[in-house]
């Protein structure tokens, strides 16, 4: 008996994995430009920084996350093309926090089972995403793990790396009293809170294949609505409105509160005005099915909110037209304030970085 037939009965199939590898190939050749070196299919990727020299103090800028249980969902209705995009937004749009470019990100995907047909559908996801955000996707690993996860389980992770100047990093050491807090819009739940989402599901009885004339549609299809991609028309921003944008939040993990606060200074505090925006239908049918109120999600999910940008209130209103001429609706939804009062209510930073102090006040439009 032949070792990749030993192999092959213990439930490992290499030849399935290099038909994956065929069929994702020209997706991922499309985010290459000419920095990446030595073509596809390397122990190791390889991308050319020589461009670098240039800069005076250059910086780089490292991400890496998941997709979460948002991938149970493309597991049960069998729908695999836009997890991938959710996967590049949670990990290059980290790194344009800090006002970086992306440069490379590399993926990794385990499987109880490579079937050739489903990779190749999530790869290809995270390779037009890349695209999309200027990124080369310069490698990646498909693992298969028999016995430990069914044959229909997957998860998929990724990093990224970019760079920035040193004297253009952006972050709360910029931002000053009086500043407006612009939030733009997500497209729907992006990739955090989806365990409480699968949780209310469960206990309503509704199967991800129903249909819901409520969520307009499929309730699984509905729910895998593919994160929103901020990084190029950030970017844009930065280079149209440069000093404007003083620091910028990712609303993921953790709410809409918490994820401000990290990039606010101490001792400021930002009311967030509900009255400014109408969250999208998908918070409010699955608030009535838990039967709670929009409020208490604002901690788990992003309530249509998905990034923040603080910038110099005198070009707040330039700043949105950039952000709405690039398709993202965006609005203000606060001002950065120091002077002293009274903080109890607030939430003052999060994930071990002690920033500004927020809350949020009023009632959401209807």
């Amino acid at each position: 008996m032949s070792s990749s037939t030993s192999y092959r009965e213990a439930g490992v199939d290499t030849a399935a994995g290099d038909r994956a590898v065929e069929l994702m190939k020209n997706a991922v050749a499309k985010t290459h430009g000419p920095q990446v070196e030595g073509g596809f299919g390397g122990f190791a990727g390889l991308f050319d920084v020589s461009y670098l020299k240039d800069f005076r103090r250059p910086l780089l800028a490292t991400s890496t996350d998941g997709v979460g249980t948002k991938v149970a969902i493309a597991q049960a209705i069998d729908k695999h093309d836009t997890i991938g995009q959710d996967l590049v937004g949670m990990v290059v749009d980290d790194i344009v926090v800090v006002g970086a470019k992306p440069l490379f990100m590399t993926d990794y995907i385990a499987c109880g089972k490579v079937v050739p047909e489903r990779i190749a559908d999530i790869v290809r996801g995270i390779a037009e995403a890349c695209s999309a955000t200027g990124t080369a996707l310069v490698g990646g690993e498909t693992a298969e793990h028999p016995g430990l996860m069914g044959v229909d389980d997957y998860d998929v992770a990724g990093a990224a790396t970019g760079a920035v100047e040193a004297d253009a990093v952006l972050g709360e050491h910029l931002v000053v009293d009086g500043d407006a807090v612009i939030a733009l819009e997500s497209s729907g739940l992006h990739s955090n809170g989806f365990s409480l989402v699968r949780h209310i599901l469960s206990k309503r009885g509704i199967g991800y294949a129903d249909s819901s004339d409520d969520l307009g549609g499929v309730v699984g299809e509905v729910l895998l609505e593919p994160t929103r991609l901020y990084t190029t028309p950030i970017l844009t921003a930065l280079e149209a409105h440069p000093g404007a944008i003083h620091s910028l939040s990712h609303v993921t993990g953790g709410g809409i509160a918490a994820n401000l606060a990290r990039v606010l200074p101490q001792g400021s505090w930002v009311e967030v005005d509900r009255s400014t925006w109408s969250p999208s239908p998908v918070f409010r049918v699955l608030s009535d099915m838990a039967g709670s109120s929009l409020e208490s999600s604002e901690g788990t999910w992003n309530l249509g909110i998905g990034f923040f940008a603080v910038v110099d209130a005198a070009q707040a209103a330039s700043v949105i037209s950039t952000f709405e001429t690039a398709g993202i609706p965006s609005w203000q939804v606060g001002t950065v304030n120091t002077g002293s009062r009274d903080l109890d209510g607030f939430e003052q930073g999060a994930k071990g970085v002690d920033g500004g102090a927020v809350r949020l006040i009023g009632d959401y439009a209807s």
